[in-house]
């Protein structure tokens, strides 16, 4: 198994699940980031104190952070989990961000503002266990960094009824590593089915996303499995034989995964959209095209699929 790296959530005495995202993905600021880029940052100061009364509508990812949030409502004196703001606005033009919050009854009481600089150092001291954002750049720095990190993209996300919070994960190079993709890749799919039977008792690399898997695991643990608020699912293009190597790895991780769709190459969409995921995560570009058709995604640029 790959050793840690030297973000470590899972080693953390604090048992809170704590997720830092960007305002743009929280918050609807398309048209505002369009004026940015057109006319610069004192264009955008001044429209942002202009309009900080008026309220801004939900991003792609408010409703993941709605629904996360409401897990503290089922807990008992200690929130579970924790939300925090990293963003590249400055203080002052943050203030409408903050109004928002506000407006909403979101529990968001820590906040970084960076006046543009990079928001991924703070990340670490934070002790987030994923990060969200639509900004590319602070993505690839957090992953580098070893934090599990995607990158919000526009998405056809229809509203979930349930209120039951619903995370789905690609396996290869983003839970696992992506040797299997490089096999692959590199020797075709007959190649990789074999190399799979050859190492199926030898558990799979980590991915980037095994510790923020751990943590939402060690979070599911508080309900009852029977009624749980969480309900999470492993979307993959793998198909049997492929299918036993993976299941052996979260068994032998001592990790829980709900749902577990071996597509065999298939369009994940529809599959997403049948399970009513809050939120996709994987490293394909194509992948990623078909699934923000049907829920919100989140792109996790990592391993041979992105070089």
């Amino acid at each position: 198994m790959s050793q840690p790296t030297a973000h470590d959530p899972t080693s953390t005495t604090d048992n809170r699940l704590v997720v830092a995202i960007s305002s743009r993905a929280l918050f609807d600021l398309g048209d505002s980031h369009a004026l940015f880029e057109r006319e610069g940052l004192d264009a955008y100061r001044a429209f942002q104190i202009d309009h900080e009364n008026e309220i801004l509508k939900p991003g792609v990812a408010f409703p993941l952070v709605q629904k996360l949030l409401g897990l503290n409502k089922l807990a008992g004196d200690v929130p579970p989990v924790e939300v925090i703001l990293l963003s590249r606005n400055s203080g002052d033009t943050g203030l409408r961000i903050f109004n928002a919050i506000q407006h909403y009854d979101l529990e968001i009481s820590r906040a970084a503002f960076t006046s543009g600089a990079p928001t991924s150092d703070y990340i670490a001291p934070f002790r987030a266990d994923l990060f969200l954002s639509a900004n590319a750049e602070d993505v690839g720095r957090a992953l580098a960094a070893g934090v599990a990190a995607a990158t919000i993209l526009p998405s056809v996300a229809p509203p979930r009824m349930s209120e039951q919070l619903r995370i789905a994960f690609d396996g290869d190079a983003v839970i696992f590593g992506d040797e299997g993709e490089r096999v692959s890749r590199e020797e075709g799919l007959e190649a990789f089915h074999r190399n799979e039977r050859e190492h199926a008792a030898e558990p799979l690399s980590v991915g980037p996303f095994r510790g923020f898997l751990a943590a939402l695991h060690r979070l599911q643990t508080a309900f009852p499995a029977e009624d749980s608020p969480i309900r999470t699912a492993l979307v993959t293009a793998r198909s049997a034989p492929a299918h036993k190597r993976v299941i052996l790895t979260l068994r032998k991780w001592g990790v829980r995964i709900d749902e577990a769709l071996f597509l065999g190459g298939r369009d994940k969409g529809p599959f997403l959209d049948a399970f009513g995921a809050d939120i996709f995560f994987d490293d394909s570009p194509a992948n990623v095209e078909s699934a923000r058709k049907h829920v919100a995604t989140g792109h996790v640029p990592h391993g041979v699929s992105n070089r």
